[in-house]
């Protein structure tokens, strides 16, 4: 499945501050409607893409969405700071 929408880059703070980009309503229910296809330990495996950055990651459930885990070198590398609003293209699934 492939998905586009516009996201806020968030921060959740563990043992360290992660962002992530959370799913818009629509496009977390069409996750949901093939996660029992792809998912795994609770997480669901993407490629997705901001700009021109292309990189894998599993998004996970929390506050009745799914959140993009942004790596560190994505932001790097397309110059994206907390609370900046991007765009995300992404393939749900392992392939």
């Amino acid at each position: 499945m492939e998905l586009e929408f516009v996201g806020e880059v968030v921060e959740w703070r563990g043992p360290a501050p992660f962002h992530f980009v959370r799913l818009p309503l629509d496009a977390a229910e069409l996750v949901d409607e093939v996660k029992a296809d792809v998912v795994y330990w609770g997480v669901v495996p993407v490629r997705a893409r901001i700009g021109t950055t292309e990189f894998t990651t599993a998004m996970f459930p929390r506050e009745e969405t799914w959140f993009l885990p942004v790596k560190a070198a994505v932001r790097r590398a397309e110059g994206i700071e907390l609370d900046d609003v991007v765009g995300v293209r992404m393939h749900v699934g392992r392939d």
